[in-house]
């Protein structure tokens, strides 16, 4: 397999010291990347490359960027075909997410480039006589950004499109867990007619990404950060930007509720639950985790939600014969299985699948679990699904807000009026009524409260996060000063 160098001024270089590192297909353990391990001066120079092309490209049009931009959502959908062999490789992802992720990724890029006339100001009013005053949104610089491997297309292109389409340079630290598949984004981006330097990729031993972080997030280029990941990690890069006094977007972990209330449709809730709880084996930062039922159904509930989750086989996603695919690493199965026979032991049923082969888990679906278990707190993130039984709407509030976590939520309820008001009391910067916890669109604003992090992606809300807003004024005639 060849080698994938580091992609800095739209050039293929290797590595200054020469190093690399593999990343090993979970389910067979054979070599599914194997990609240079860039060094602290690979990483300043990235750096150095998106300042030198940032006067360039923040002067271009809106209109040339917006055509690049359309052209890379073309580019990378056909590229559709590597993109399903590299997630299926590296990360044991479906064809059908790798589609998903393909699709949505482009409607990113052509969302991002409507953005680009959409960079508006706004004039003031003055106190000053013959003063007009202006409210200017303009490009800041360099951009970090870093994405995770569990929908690596689709946050993969969210991590750089808005940056770009604000007339941003961007240095991407690709994940060591999907390298290749980061790359080729990049390589869509560049085949689309990116000019030198505006978007460099760097990818890293996990054993450097520390320092390499560190040494970004320092460097006096990079002006704004942006990162979606773990809170643990997050934190870390919270912590550092703070340090260096740099805005950071973070969208990080999440402990998605699904309220079900006593008047709900029972199909579309089990449906809904199902797709929430155990898309992409449940490795969803929005996927649901606990699912939050009204006593009077309950029964009910768990019965058709048992039915529906025995029908989700999992496999190798290499034969493409079942819904579900591997989780990540055997050490993420592992844990699934710590916390699944916790659950057990302090009196939750396990009602549905529980096995777990290698990095193959069964869809997983647990009753009657309390605060006593590991998983009513700690994120799963996969395919494991929990059912905690409450007595009252205001219970389930509670329980729904019993978490740190505050990313997506869902209520399903026949009485809209009820279950808005619901969603009004659920602490998460997400919340759909009858639809799943598991949605998501280009122009919509993306993020979380409490410790899923803070700021949006998507739409204009986008473009927040990535311009500075200046004050400009331009004074007319005399001015009285008093010295």
């Amino acid at each position: 397999m060849t080698m994938l160098g580091l992609k800095i001024n739209n050039a293929e270089v290797q590595a200054t010291d020469g190093r690399h590192f593999e990343r090993l297909n979970p389910i067979s353990g054979e070599v599914a990347s194997t990609v240079a391990a860039a060094s602290v001066e690979d990483a300043r120079q990235a750096a150095n490359a998106a300042a030198k092309a940032f006067p360039g490209w923040s002067s271009l049009g809106p209109g040339a960027r917006r055509k690049i931009l359309l052209a890379a959502a073309e580019r990378l959908q056909e590229k559709a075909p590597e993109f399903v062999a590299a997630m299926a490789a590296e990360t044991g992802a479906t064809a059908g997410w790798a589609m998903f992720n393909v699709t949505l990724a482009s409607d990113m890029l052509r969302e991002a480039a409507s953005m680009t006339t959409q960079i508006v100001g706004e004039v003031i009013p003055s106190n000053r006589p013959g003063s007009l005053a202006m409210a200017v949104r303009q490009p800041v610089g360099a951009i970090l950004s870093m994405a995770p491997w569990n929908a690596p297309v689709i946050l993969g292109v969210r991590s750089i499109a808005m940056p770009l389409a604000c007339g941003n340079t961007v240095v991407m630290k690709t994940s060591e867990i999907c390298p290749r598949t980061h790359r080729l984004i990049v390589d869509a981006l560049h085949d689309a007619g990116l000019p030198e330097g505006v978007l460099n990729a760097i990818s890293n031993a996990p054993e450097d990404a520390g320092e390499i972080v560190e040494t970004l997030i320092a460097h006096p280029a990079i002006r704004r950060i942006n990162f979606t990941g773990s809170t643990r990690v997050g934190r870390l890069i919270a912590e550092s930007a703070g340090r260096h006094l740099k805005p950071a977007l973070l969208e990080l972990g999440g402990k998605a509720p699904l309220i079900v209330l006593d008047d709900a449709d029972i199909q579309e809730a089990v449906a809904a639950a199902a797709f929430g709880a155990y898309m992409n084996q449940g490795q969803i930062c929005m996927s649901t985790e606990r699912i939050i039922v009204d006593e009077k159904i309950a029964d009910h509930f768990v019965s058709a939600m048992a039915g529906k989750v025995q029908t989700l086989d999992a496999g190798d996603p290499r034969k493409g014969n079942t819904p579900l695919g591997s989780v990540v690493d055997a050490r993420a199965a592992q844990r699934l299985d710590m916390l699944v026979r916790d659950a057990v032991s302090k009196g939750a049923v396990l009602v549905a699948g529980g096995g777990v082969e290698g990095t193959i888990v069964e869809a997983t679906l647990l009753d009657q679990v309390t605060p006593a278990m590991r998983i009513y707190g700690e994120e799963s993130f996969g395919p494991v699904a929990s059912i905690i039984r409450v007595g009252s709407v205001d219970e389930a509030v509670r329980v729904a807000n019993d978490t740190e976590y505050g990313l997506s939520a869902a209520v399903f309820g026949r009485d809209i009026n009820r279950a808005m008001g619901v969603a009004r009391r659920i602490e998460s910067g997400i919340c759909h009524i009858n639809g799943p916890t598991v949605h998501d669109e280009a122009q919509m604003p993306f993020g979380g409260v409490k410790e899923s992090g803070y700021g949006r992606f998507g739409g204009k809300a986008g473009i927040a996060e990535f311009t500075e807003l200046r004050w400009i004024t331009i004074q007319d005639g005399p001015i009285h000063y008093p010295i």
